[in-house]
């Protein structure tokens, strides 16, 4: 398994195929909540098993402090340490990048994944897209 950051119309193809999979077909959430202004200004991550594309995620910042949004890996692919694999290399992108606070917003179900990464939890529950949700932070 590889991650990168995108860098050609090719790689943001296959980051946005994986997202569609993963929350407009698995989640339903609608793809005009998915697909947003932000993506124009986000920096975008891939996850490739050989070239097959499993994984994605975005990062923007945001009143200096690192947004990590998006995560996602195939079904099929989870529970292998592609989502860990994806979250490494976007807090190295942010640490290269002089930023020292993450935030996300975590789907309940996968809280415990990101405590398991050093995320705490700073909100209470909320729904996004249907979906309850928790902020998260993290010190670099």
């Amino acid at each position: 398994m590889t991650v990168k950051v995108v860098e050609t119309q090719k790689e943001l193809e296959d980051a946005l195929k994986v997202r569609k999979i993963v929350f407009v077909e698995e989640q339903l959430v609608p793809i005009e909540e998915e697909l947003d202004q932000y993506d124009d200004e986000a920096v975008h991550f891939v996850m490739y098993h050989d070239e097959t594309p499993i994984g994605a995620g975005r990062f923007r910042l945001v009143d200096q402090v690192g947004k990590v949004e998006r995560i996602c890996v195939l079904k099929e692919d989870r529970k292998h340490g592609a989502g860990k694999a994806i979250m490494n290399c976007i807090e190295a992108y942010a640490m290269d990048n002089g930023i020292e606070k993450l935030k996300l917003n975590a789907q309940t179900h996968a809280i415990s994944f990101y405590e398991g990464l050093g995320y705490e939890v700073i909100s209470d529950e909320f729904m996004d897209a249907g979906i309850p949700h928790k902020t998260m932070m993290k010190k670099l």
